[in-house]
């Protein structure tokens, strides 16, 4: 058994395993057992009732946090002429067409999300064995396949995060920082929840969200309990 270091035991005093907490306090306590030397990540994980090896049980989006993320979003977006001047305007890192896709078919991958115009999408396909498995593939579902490149760079620049299922039936997502203010954690866990809720595919039956936790990147995990994440209802 791996030993617990003294930080962890530290951290894990007062904590409950078996108690599912409220959104508050489960970020009141992440906030103040958040002893690391960095900004840690604030990170929220939805055990959901779907089997995503069905295509009707996939659940896939993107949203955009009130108050952002807290890390700085590199973007390169596939487009030419005008929109590629649109891309830069707005911001992104890098812009490119037939020469993007030679730098990333190099392994050369110097950013965290990718956008691309329509009209570029035969030229990007190229890239689906390199991108694919690292989930940054341009897809039209979650608004990173948009003749609006502009308002997906800033998008992408102001918080948007894009959320896919894995095998077991979880999804998991960064949602803030530590050093966040505990109401903009709140808003962003809640925002991230709904969205998750409102993507329900067709074909999931029965409970939908099973179970929710959160946790920070060196702290322990905390279970919450599901109707503190939507207070109204």
């Amino acid at each position: 058994m791996a030993k617990v270091s003294k930080r962890m035991v530290k951290a894990r005093e007062g904590i409950d395993p078996n108690k599912a907490y409220s959104l508050e306090d489960a970020v009141k306590l992440l906030k103040e057992r958040a002893s690391a030397k960095f900004d840690e990540t604030i990170e929220v994980a939805m055990n959901l009732g779907v089997d995503p090896r069905h295509a009707d049980q996939m659940v896939r989006g993107v949203v955009n946090l009130p108050n952002g993320t807290g890390r700085t979003v590199r973007v390169a977006v596939f487009a030419k002429g005008a929109k590629a001047d649109e891309a830069k305007a707005a911001g992104a890192d890098i812009v490119g067409a037939e020469d993007l896709v030679e730098i990333v078919q190099k392994g050369e991958i110097n950013f965290d999300r990718c956008i691309a115009t329509p009209d570029l999408m035969p030229l990007v396909g190229r890239l689906g064995k390199v991108l694919g498995p690292r989930g940054m593939m341009p897809n039209p579902k979650v608004g990173t396949v948009t003749t609006d490149v502009a308002a997906a760079v800033k998008a992408s620049k102001g918080g948007a995060v894009e959320f896919r299922v894995e095998k077991a039936g979880i999804i998991h997502a960064g949602v803030g920082k530590a050093s966040f203010d505990a109401n903009a954690i709140v808003e962003n866990v809640r925002a991230f929840a709904d969205a998750v809720t409102k993507a329900k595919p067709a074909g999931a039956k029965g409970n939908y969200v099973k179970k929710v936790s959160v946790t920070s990147t060196m702290g322990p995990g905390l279970k919450l309990d599901i109707a503190s994440l939507n207070p109204a209802q």
